[in-house]
């Protein structure tokens, strides 16, 4: 039995400074995609890597605003960063997020609420340590942001 080689390679390329530049054509892509599956599938998907979409309100105008993000596995909960590819500003999205305490989280076609934390202080390396040893391109995207600190969320499930 073959194993799907697209992550690999994906995380391969996440690692090259030209790719950040690809940004708003993967991101035009993402929305096809999206649209064309009726928000089963992206582009992240497509590539063989963990993705969920994170719908939080917008915290000036409350407008439910939906994101797809990598995730990085973390047990039963999900770790994202706002490595906004490298840019020297936080995502709007991590605004968003850090201004709310709960989400809605659509994964592998099942919708349901996560409680929202952000990592810092002491846990903050170890996860951002996770991170990186999970997706390469985080350390690259850093130095690209001139030593900007991510937002590092962990998203944990809440029970029904």
């Amino acid at each position: 039995m073959m194993s799907n080689p697209l992550p690999r390679v994906a995380r391969r390329l996440a690692q090259r400074r030209w790719v950040m530049r690809t940004a708003p054509a993967v991101l035009r892509l993402e929305r096809l995609i999206r649209r064309v599956s009726g928000g089963r599938k992206g582009v992240l998907d497509l590539a063989g890597l963990p993705s969920i979409e994170v719908t939080v309100p917008g915290r000036k105008t409350g407008i439910p605003r939906t994101t797809s993000l990598l995730y990085v596995p973390h047990g039963s909960d999900f770790i994202v960063l706002g490595s906004n590819w490298g840019s020297s500003r936080h995502p709007a999205w991590s605004a968003n997020l850090r201004a709310a305490h709960t989400a809605s989280v659509r994964h592998k076609g099942e919708q349901f609420l996560v409680a929202v934390r952000e990592i810092d202080g002491a846990e903050r390396k170890p996860i951002w340590d996770l991170a990186v040893e999970f997706w390469p391109g985080y350390a690259m995207e850093y130095e690209l942001s001139g030593g900007r600190l991510f937002r590092i969320f962990e998203l944990r499930r809440k029970s029904h």
